[in-house]
């Protein structure tokens, strides 16, 4: 099987939320034959929800598509390493594999900070792979706040 990479679906989300004024950040769920189930972008400002990151837009989604609360055979792409929150929603979800561009060395919960999936108290561990689009994420996400910051 040869891989395919969706992030820059993920990436046209985080595009699509900058311009919305929200956090560059952007996801995708995708479905074992590849077809896209769910996609959307940070919508926190829009939606005065401090939970409604790219992750847990998708996920809730995604379930409510399929009227299914866990997520075992999907994989989800998201421009930036998860939070805590999103890291224990990608968890509870069952996602088979996280796939993510950017690290998060201040708030990220996967390789950084609370690596949630580590912890004995982790019900389920997606297979992670990391730097996928990465340079083009960080890219955004370093243009949308140094606009924030002129």
């Amino acid at each position: 099987m040869v891989f395919r990479s969706n992030m820059f679906l993920a990436l046209e989300q985080a595009r699509a939320a900058a311009e919305r004024g929200e956090v560059p950040v952007g996801a995708v769920i995708i479905a074992p034959d590849g077809t896209v189930v769910a996609a959307d972008g940070n919508r926190t400002r829009e939606l005065n929800d401090p939970t409604a990151h790219a992750e847990v837009l998708v996920i809730r989604a995604a379930c409510a598509r399929l009227g299914a609360e866990r997520l075992n055979e999907y994989d989800l792409y998201v421009t930036l390493e998860p939070c805590p929150m999103c890291a224990g929603a990608i968890s509870n979800a069952r996602i088979r594999r996280l796939y993510y561009a950017a690290e998060d060395a201040k708030s990220g919960g996967v390789a950084h900070g609370a690596r949630v999936f580590e912890h004995r108290q982790c019900h389920h561990r997606p297979e992670v792979y990391d730097g996928v689009g990465g340079a083009e994420a960080e890219a955004l996400l370093k243009t949308f706040f140094a606009g924030k910051r002129a």
